[in-house]
């Protein structure tokens, strides 16, 4: 196949296919990370937080089966072979998570309402690609180095199912199959998830479209004489980086993440037609546009700290059994359940 399409167009389109069905699975599925958090927390609903446990065994499961079969290096996952500090993860995930709370989205909720005709998520989306490469190469980089000054991992590759693997002499793939299986059932055992289609289906389709990534894009660098990073999606850079090829298409080039953000927004976009959901909608209240701008401006900072968004961190690092992945998950859920708090019952000084 890399003799008829160069390796860009091959992992832009490998791309685009994973991002349209998250996409469709957040239009059609309902699949949201702050509406997942929201429910639990404020509508005694756990059914979407579960869809997410779904999606995650299931990208464990098939990440870890791409392991076993060779078509998998984890080695050469942006989550594992880089030195991990714990701070970057807990400092960027509260970030994101009280941005993504006072925002009303987090990137990948923001780029499916903005295919449903939302105009308020245009501006999310901006602001946060924007802030996210301000972050990346821009002025703020540099504090972000000099506070996590980035460092290859150790030759022992990080990771809980290496180190699991090392200590119990069980293949790293068997030791994260496992994982991913026991993860997979405590999320649909309650009889109301099982008997839930829409969020069995959904979530499985979520799980492999992060695996789709790890595979596509491992196949294409092993294939092609190219330099093609093996990555997955997520949210962050791949918005900047989306919006600086937007504007300089000449002089850059296709990568995974912008076929990434163009599926995601196509997905959702054919989602709300389906749904007939699609409509415009704008902001007419200066103080929620205020909460978004600001919102997506920490999101921004805080997804590029903690090397990735609810999807990067909470789905393709966790895929890989990363240490970083459920460390940031549980700080971005902490920074979310304090900005719904402070939006739904307030504080002394609320925004």
């Amino acid at each position: 196949m890399t003799d008829f399409f160069s390796a860009p167009i091959l992992v832009t389109a490998i791309g685009l296919f994973g991002g349209i069905s998250l996409g469709l699975a957040a239009r059609l599925g309902q699949f949201c990370t702050l509406g997942a958090i929201e429910d639990y927390f404020y509508s005694s609903s756990d059914l979407r937080l579960r869809m997410w446990g779904i999606a995650i065994g299931v990208a464990i499961i098939g990440s870890f089966g791409l392991v076993q079969f060779g078509a998998l290096n984890l080695a050469s996952t942006p989550y594992l072979n880089q030195h991990w500090y714990p701070m970057q993860s807990i400092a960027g995930g509260l970030l994101f998570g009280y941005g993504m709370a006072i925002s009303g989205n987090c990137g990948f909720g923001a780029l499916a309402r903005l295919g449903g005709g939302d105009l308020r998520a245009f501006v999310i989306v901006v602001v946060m690609g924007i802030c996210a490469y301000a972050t990346i190469s821009g002025p703020l980089a540099y504090g972000r180095v000099w506070l996590f000054p980035p460092q290859q991992s150790s030759p022992a590759l990080p990771g809980i199912a290496n180190d699991l693997s090392a200590l119990t002499g069980i293949s790293t793939a068997a030791v994260g199959i496992t994982i991913g299986l026991l993860l997979l059932i405590i999320a649909i055992y309650p009889s109301h998830v099982r008997q839930s289609r829409k969020t069995l289906i959904w979530g499985v389709i979520v799980g492999l479209a992060i695996v789709s990534g790890w595979w596509g894009t491992q196949w294409v660098s092993t294939d092609s004489f190219d330099a093609v990073p093996v990555t997955t999606h997520t949210f962050s850079g791949p918005i900047g980086e989306s919006i600086l090829y937007i504007m300089t298409a000449s002089g850059s080039e296709l990568s995974f993440g912008i076929g990434s953000v163009a599926g995601i927004w196509i997905g959702a976009f054919i989602g709300s037609l389906i749904k007939g959901h699609f409509r415009w909608e704008a902001c007419e209240d200066p103080r929620e546009l205020r909460r978004q701008i600001i919102g997506a401006g920490l999101m921004g900072v805080g997804a590029v700290t903690a090397v990735g968004c609810s999807i990067g961190q909470g789905l393709s690092a966790i895929s890989v059994l990363s240490y970083s992945g459920p460390v940031t998950l549980i700080a971005i859920i902490a920074g979310a359940a304090l900005g719904l708090r402070q939006i739904m019952v307030g504080f002394a000084n609320p925004i």
